[in-house]
């Protein structure tokens, strides 16, 4: 009996042990969800850096705007980048979910992008604008026509304003909401498509060339990184920002994007 105890003993300690080298592991990994472009890119930059600092980064690469958020909140990822935190705060709203986040990286301004005009004075009446189906995404495209002087919305929209909140319309612009990513490819059955930043320069658009709108370096969308609800300042999560907000990080940005990308640290 004292054998068959002693030997109970032995393996619940082994496996306590395993748990915690399991642990003492995961404390040294983080697994991130991230757009192709730009976000992708950056991350890998940083992976050596990282590295060095006994961090393993492990990237997943998503190409919608859901998926990412569904699968920190379950835990298959640990963090995610692909995302500006007002479409984060609607997201939780709407989901359920409890992520916040970490710190800002970037701003990718969001521009109206046309294969028929050069100009925005060149729109004719009743010009189809696609634009993006979430919310937050949705009133930010309206919200640039309104800077651009196309539109006026209610004053009381805010940022997830919609069609229905457009109270003048000189130009009797329609509009088609698509999803975010399908964007650049109906530019040729539309006027024009407002199409975010990442999603712009994954199609080949150079959004300072390219946009005929195109939001300031002033935006208020930063991209973010986003963790669950408190883990926010674990340590691995607060190296991986000083990588990210690093000299290097903004370098690259700025060498790279010819303003389509702009630091937002």
């Amino acid at each position: 009996m004292k054998k068959l105890l002693l030997i109970s003993l032995v393996a619940v300690l082994a496996l306590t042990f395993v748990a915690c080298s399991q642990n003492k592991s995961d404390d040294n990994v983080i697994k991130i969800g991230v757009s192709p472009e730009p976000h992708g890119k950056i991350v890998e930059l940083i992976k050596d850096d990282l590295e060095a600092e006994g961090i393993t980064l492990e990237i997943v690469t998503f190409t919608d705007y859901v998926t990412p958020n569904t699968a920190l909140e379950d835990g298959d990822l640990d963090a995610n980048f692909f995302q500006h935190e007002p479409y984060l705060n609607n997201f939780n709203e709407e989901n359920g979910t409890n992520l916040i986040s970490i710190g800002g990286v970037h701003v990718e301004p969001m521009g109206l992008y046309s294969s028929k005009y050069e100009s925005i004075d060149q729109l004719e009446d009743g010009a189809e604008i696609a634009i993006p189906n979430d919310g937050t995404n949705g009133g930010r495209a309206l919200l640039l026509l309104q800077e651009a002087g196309l539109i006026k919305l209610d004053k009381s929209a805010g940022i997830l304003a919609t069609e229905n909140d457009i109270v003048e319309n000189p130009k009797n612009l329609t509009f088609r909401p698509l999803e975010a990513a399908q964007l650049p490819r109906v530019i040729d059955e539309v006027d024009g498509a407002i199409i975010n930043g990442n999603y712009a320069l994954e199609a080949g658009l150079v959004p300072t060339k390219d946009a005929i709108l195109l939001e300031g370096k002033e935006s208020p969308y930063a991209n973010i990184v986003a963790v669950r609800a408190g883990e926010e300042n674990e340590e691995k999560f607060k190296k991986l920002m000083d990588a990210l907000q690093s000299d290097e990080v903004r370098q690259f940005i700025e060498e790279n994007y010819e303003g389509g990308v702009v630091p937002a640290f």
